[in-house]
């Protein structure tokens, strides 16, 4: 698989009776590799060893450049790594103190015995944790990995380099401590009772990465069972965000969501959510299409969320594949697999079509086919414009629930969240390449947090009230 261009380093151990630093230079370049710095690590009077910065296109490249070195005489190649992993190395996140313990004295209070009061304190009035620990700020990212975005079920030590990474941005852009947890579970039950039993040291749950359709069981079960918000993100961050772009995409062609013909393409955790959305948003007329083509309620499914989506969906009852139903659509949006929409489809939609193709890593259209005939494109990929990215709601969605302590996540606060991002871009900056903020904007969080807090002191979820 070609990915973007990415910097590999290559430890090479060099006797210098036997090969010239140029010769090595001339097979990496002939390789197809960019030499872009060389560090000496040691240096001998018949060996050295250095590290070989090398930019590269694709895998492919990375394959023939060791290849071809490992061949050459007198080099030993002693180890090769990139800066993505070298940026795993030891993990990604750690835990600081807060206060500096330097003496007895400070022990004491942090520790045995003045922690006794502390504990007492909570003992008496449970909702002191909130005050006096970490659960004020703290949310549990918990995956099974079923469901890694590009590689499906692995082990769930392989998902960690992942759920590490959701921490550190839930850090970066909304100061909120997330922990990282990998259940070693496939079982639904016990899932839920393991969460259950780690739900007091947290103020909410993010839900990653596991499978349709034991997920919703997980969140619908755990949303009814704790007093902490549970947020599947791979459903909601998706649907949150793909509603956010609709939006503007909307202003951007002159629609009404109420009057345009909605086909979404993958009906599984994220296609549901989204489905979810568009309805709370006002959407009437939306088609779901799977692999056995539209869902319709003269069918029965043995997915009873597909028995529920057929019959909250199509409204007109139409049959068939995704190019008989996407004929005189305003919308497509697909979260199901590459290149399954075809250029004639686009052709046949209605005027000025919004496309979001936002499987990954390849979209369900290329732009480049696309483009031609789509009024606003947008997919799940950096390289394009409108990127439907999860970072752009979680973060937020969280610093409001945890700031106004509330005990659900519901869908007023979703929709609320969804309208605070499509609002962080003014509509005289609106056009066809700009429906989607960065995800380094600086509004996004605190317009999302004040709209969820708002929405959860109207919905009667937040605990804390209003002037506080």
């Amino acid at each position: 698989m070609v990915r973007s261009t990415m910097t590999i380093i290559l430890r090479l151990e060099i006797n210098k009776k036997d090969i010239s630093f140029g010769e090595i230079a001339t097979v990496i370049g002939q390789s197809g590799g960019d030499m872009i710095a060389i560090d000496v690590i040691k240096e001998g009077p018949e060996v050295t060893v250095r590290d070989i910065s090398i930019n590269i296109s694709s895998e492919e490249v990375e394959k023939n450049i060791i290849e071809s070195v490992h061949q050459l005489r007198g080099v030993n190649i002693k180890h090769v790594s990139d800066r993505t992993f070298l940026l795993h190395l030891g993990g990604k996140i750690e835990v600081l103190s807060k206060n500096k313990i330097d003496n007895r004295e400070e022990l004491s209070h942090v520790y045995t015995p003045e922690v006794a009061r502390v504990c007492m304190a909570i003992e008496e009035s449970p909702s002191l944790a909130y005050n006096l620990t970490i659960k004020k700020n703290t949310v549990a990212v918990v995956s099974n990995a079923t469901a890694v975005l590009g590689l499906g079920k692995i082990k769930p030590e392989a998902a960690m380099p992942v759920m590490e990474g959701k921490a550190m941005l839930f850090k970066q852009f909304a100061g909120v401590d997330a922990f990282p947890l990998c259940l070693n579970s496939t079982d639904t039950e016990e899932m839920i009772q393991i969460i259950k039993s780690l739900s007091p040291s947290f103020g909410g749950i993010n839900l990653e990465d596991i499978g349709s359709p034991q997920c919703f069981e997980i969140e619908e079960r755990l949303k009814k069972e704790i007093d902490i918000p549970v947020f599947h993100d791979d459903q909601h961050g998706t649907a949150i965000v793909a509603l956010a772009g609709l939006l503007n995409a909307l202003k951007v062609t002159n629609k009404s969501i109420s009057n345009c013909k909605i086909v979404v393409c993958g009906i599984g955790a994220a296609g549901i959510a989204i489905t979810k959305m568009l309805i709370t948003a006002g959407a009437k007329n939306v088609i779901g299409v799977d692999r056995y083509g539209a869902l319709t309620s003269d069918e029965t499914y043995d997915n009873n969320m597909w028995n529920w989506y057929a019959n909250n969906t199509n409204p007109n009852n139409e049959k068939g594949p995704i190019s008989s139903v996407i004929h005189d659509a305003d919308v497509f949006i697909g979260v199901s697999a590459p290149n399954i929409l075809r250029e004639e489809d686009v052709k046949n939609m209605a005027v000025d079509p919004i496309v979001f193709a936002l499987a990954n890593p390849n979209p369900e259209i290329s732009p480049e086919i696309a483009k031609p005939y789509v009024k606003v494109m947008a997919t799940g990929r950096s390289d394009f414009p409108n990127q439907v990215n999860n970072v752009l709601c979680f973060p937020g969605i969280f610093r409001g629930v945890l700031d106004c302590r509330a005990s659900d996540i519901n869908e007023e606060m979703k929709l609320a969240a969804a309208q605070a991002i499509a609002s962080s871009i003014h509509d005289d900056e609106l056009n066809e390449d700009y429906i989607i903020p960065g995800v380094f904007n600086d509004l996004v969080v605190p317009k999302i947090r004040e709209a969820v807090m708002q929405a959860g002191f109207e919905t009667g979820v937040a605990k804390k009230k209003k002037k506080d």
